[in-house]
């Protein structure tokens, strides 16, 4: 019973070790989510460039799998080529053996009074994990949730590190044996790497296994170095199987190459340690030399460094193998560019709020311009009616709905991962943007519904009728660029002039019925066609609003005191005397409300 009271403390600190990991990662990608994305939006067609950037994300997120994954995702999103990825991939096999020089930090021993006792485990973590909760909790400046995320994942990291380590303590002897049989079974160490990787799902974890059991019990480099190279192998599958799901040919070849590198590394190191021992280089101090934590850490970030710096040259040899195991696929739908942006909300990228966000931002542009398309579109058919048009508005309001029901599904997947404020409001302003384009692309049907009864029936509006509605129609869709203008640059200038184009709108739509049902009085206008004509006016004004609740909630956005208040502000603005908006408002006004026909 007492064994199973220790594998439990193990195991207990293991899933510390990778929950802090985790935590941490996640912190760091948060706060600097913008400036991998601007690094990433820079890089070269030169592999040394990439390696160097892939190597300093991992070390900035702690995780070789989780840039690769990122890696994957920016491929589908478009952000960087397939062939620039390969220099990435290889970097973040090197920056994760960052994760084993950190955890060497458990060999240092020093007095109180020296600098380096600062840097024990057992000191660093508390410290830590004070200082986190204390930004977490305290403080509310800019960035300190990030920050205290990231504190807290270094603590219990090391918290779990410590746990492991006493916990593997207390297993000397049959950890020694055990250690002792890789000895002269290579095969066997080099399975058990990649078997425990696959598992635990963290060559980081894996290899931190292995230094709690050097600092505890130490370890000889005959004993660990196929298990070193099993673990390198291990990690790769584990980020090729989750890379690979539903990944477009491109991203599956980076997962490839991921896989192709580090098996071919794996046999370069095995070839080199077996001529080396052969022929006496490596010899029997070295063979048999005992280890701890910082020997482990080195041999592992050798491992990981020396085969990328002699295999780089060769990424194009990579890329070509790629290319011919996974060839491309044809596309003939005439609406691929639109799905193609489906696929940049890439699974792989909800962890990486700013990343994340901005692909929905391009979805939803994307949305804005199919639902601009099919209003105008739809303005066509009452002057030109075409049932093959109206098929076509039909069958790209189907994709419209599919596009906003995907970005919804990918902003709330997103919303656990995000921590910061401006993530937040960025992903509620998104939420409001997609119900609203989706909703125009809807009264653009009803639109077209109208015009359809119309033309069944054989019956047309009178000149008049046609010419006001043409207004209508212009201003509606003047009202409409700004907003498609306002929301893709983000200019509050251009958002800041909705709102009086659509009290003008307002006050032409209540004008025009006005004139309608005067017509309709005088037998003028058939009922029939009166009702068509209010139906399409009540349409048109929805738009309208629509585009209002968008420029008011991207005001907020930018104005804190704006928002939440997005109604109070409207009904403020109305009842002011500001002059921007007052002139505004005439200028639209004389446009479009003065040059209707006597």
């Amino acid at each position: 019973m007492e064994l199973f009271y220790r594998i439990v403390s193990l195991l207990g600190g293991l899933a510390m070790f990778l929950y802090g990991m985790r935590i941490m990662g996640d912190g760091l990608k948060s706060s600097s989510g913008g400036a991998m994305k601007a690094a990433l939006a820079k890089i070269t067609n030169k592999p040394f460039m990439g390696f160097l950037l892939g190597m300093l994300v991992t070390c900035m997120i702690q995780s070789s799998t989780a840039t690769i994954v990122l890696s994957v995702g920016l491929v589908g999103a478009g952000f960087i080529t397939f062939r620039q990825s390969i220099g990435i991939v290889l970097g973040a096999n090197v920056g994760t053996a960052i994760t084993a020089q950190i955890i060497r930090l458990m060999d240092v021993q020093a007095d109180a009074g020296s600098l380096l006792y600062f840097f024990k485990s057992d000191n660093l973590a508390p410290m830590a994990l004070i200082i986190g909760i204390i930004l977490i909790m305290f403080v509310k400046g800019h960035g300190s949730d990030a920050v205290g995320t990231v504190c807290m994942g270094f603590g219990i990291l090391f918290v779990g590190l410590m746990n492991m380590s006493a916990a593997v303590s207390q297993f000397g002897d049959s950890l020694s044996h055990l250690l002792v049989s890789f000895e002269g079974n290579y095969a066997l160490g080099f399975l058990s790497g990649v078997v425990v990787t696959g598992v635990i799902q963290s060559s980081s974890a894996v290899v931190g296994i292995l230094q709690s059991v050097a600092s505890s019990v130490g370890v000889t480099f005959c004993a660990v170095f196929s298990v070193i190279i099993g673990v390198n192998i291990g990690d790769c599958i584990t980020t090729y199987l989750v890379c690979r799901i539903g990944a477009k040919p491109e991203q599956i070849r980076t997962c490839l190459v991921h896989i192709i590198y580090n098996v071919i590394a794996a046999v370069l190191i095995f070839l080199v340690i077996g001529i080396t021992r052969a022929t006496g280089i490596l010899n029997d101090d070295i063979w048999y030399l005992t280890m701890n934590s910082g020997g482990v850490a080195n041999v592992h970030g050798l491992f990981r460094l020396v085969p990328a710096l002699l295999l780089l040259p060769f990424a194009g040899v990579f890329a070509k193998i790629a290319e011919k195991i996974v060839p491309d696929k044809r596309e003939d739908d005439e609406d691929a560019a639109l799905k193609e942006s489906l696929s940049k909300l890439d699974e792989r990228l909800v962890t990486n709020p700013a990343l994340a966000l901005n692909e929905t931002s391009i979805v939803i542009g994307n949305m804005c311009e199919v639902a601009h398309h099919n209003y105008t579109a739809a303005i066509q058919q009452l002057f030109d009616y075409d049932l093959k048009r109206e098929e076509r508005i039909r069958s790209r309001e189907e994709l419209l709905d599919t596009m906003a029901d995907a970005c919804n599904q990918y902003i709330v997947a997103i919303s656990p991962h995000i921590i910061l404020d401006a993530h937040k409001r960025e992903s509620s302003f998104h939420l409001q943007a997609l119900v609203v384009f989706e909703r125009i692309g809807d009264l653009a049907v009803n639109i077209i519904d109208y015009i359809g009864v119309m033309h069944d029936a054989d019956e047309h509006f009178s000149e008049k009728g046609q010419q006001e509605l043409a207004i209508a129609m212009d201003a509606v869709n003047e009202i409409l660029q700004l907003t498609a203008d306002a929301y893709s640059t983000g200019d509050v200038a251009l958002a800041k002039k909705v709102e009086p184009l659509e009290e003008v709108i307002d006050e032409l739509i209540e004008e025009l019925q006005d004139r309608h049902v005067q017509r309709m009085i005088e037998g003028k206008c058939a009922v029939f066609n009166g009702i068509q004509f209010q139906n399409m006016l009540l349409n048109l004004e929805r738009v309208s609003d629509q585009c209002s609740d968008l420029a008011v909630h991207l005001l907020g956005a930018n104005d804190p005191a704006i928002l939440g208040k997005e109604h109070q502000y409207i009904h403020e603005l109305h009842h002011s005397d500001d002059p921007g908006y007052h002139k505004v408002f005439d200028e639209y006004k004389e446009k479009y409300i003065d040059q209707l026909p006597a």
